[in-house]
């Protein structure tokens, strides 16, 4: 039988956006969780995983304390790569308002021992490039504890093979993009169901609102198209080294018209044979 490949994560992100939290899900995974390894030692402890096999499964927290390395980071990582050992870089996010809330609230010291406002501005400024190297950007901003760990938890079902994960997300303009998302479509174009006093109550998971929409002119050419257009792009996203994609759907309130759609979006993508995973951030709002 052939022996399961090591599962490596690298976790760093934005001060306060969760980090301690994701490494305690991977902990309560089964995952060997190091917190705060400086990355110059990354070299010595990849020799390790490579030799030990009760390191099969790790998870590394890395965060702004080490700074001054990043510009040797990808450099650190590669080590992991010569030794056979693949690895993926989770960036946990969250806004602005929500980070500086946190440090407020629980009066911590932000790492860079500024103004919070301003430590976090500079911190996300710091760390714009590696978010952009991340395979995975989580917005932790309205998540809760068990819903961070369920994204976790659909992220160790990656396979190593060209397959690629996506997610597709439903939400209102009136609340914010979601921070992780990778590809944004507005959908209110289409007439909205909340102006309909018998479907004003409803959601878009509802019959009577579906209905609705799919009556609407171009409605079935625009659902079909987005779809192929994404099917079309996974492929090169993948030939990019990115194995997940958050696909975000938005409307005005994140009820009616997103919903339904990345509904629909996803029965579509996993009839073409893609893993899809689905959640509306606002449908309760």
């Amino acid at each position: 039988m052939t022996e399961n490949p090591r599962k490596i994560f690298i976790i760093t992100g934005m001060s306060g956006a969760g980090k301690s939290q994701a490494l305690k899900s991977f902990e309560d995974l089964g995952f060997y969780c190091v917190d705060n390894l400086p990355i110059a030692l990354i070299p010595a402890f990849a020799g390790l995983i490579h030799t030990r096999r009760y390191l099969k499964n790790v998870a590394l927290g890395i965060d702004i304390r080490e700074g001054r390395f990043f510009k040797d980071f990808v450099r650190s990582l590669d080590n992991l790569r010569k030794l056979g050992l693949d690895y993926k870089v989770i960036f946990l996010d969250a806004s602005d308002e929500l980070l500086t809330q946190r440090f407020s609230e629980t009066r911590h010291r932000h790492p860079l021992g500024k103004n919070i406002a301003a430590a976090v501005k500079e911190e996300r400024r710091v760390l714009a490039d590696l978010k952009s190297r991340a395979n995975k950007v989580i917005d932790t901003s309205r998540l809760a504890l068990g819903e961070l760990k369920e994204i976790i938890s659909g992220l160790l079902e990656l396979r190593r093979t060209a397959e690629m994960k996506l997610s597709v997300i439903s939400f209102g303009y009136k609340y914010g993009i979601p921070l992780d998302a990778d590809l944004v479509m507005d959908v209110r174009f289409l007439p909205n169901p909340y102006y309909v006093p018998r479907l004003r109550s409803k959601t878009g998971l509802d019959a009577a609102v579906g209905r609705y929409l799919r009556g609407k002119p171009g409605f079935g050419s625009f659902l079909k198209g987005y779809a192929e257009q994404i099917k079309a792009l996974l492929p090169l996203y993948i030939k990019e080294g990115k194995s997940y994609l958050t696909i975000a759907i938005g409307c005005t309130g994140g009820r009616h018209r997103s919903v339904y759609i990345a509904c629909e979006l996803a029965k579509k993508l996993e009839a073409g044979g893609v893993s899809v995973s689905e959640y509306h951030r606002d449908i309760r709002k």
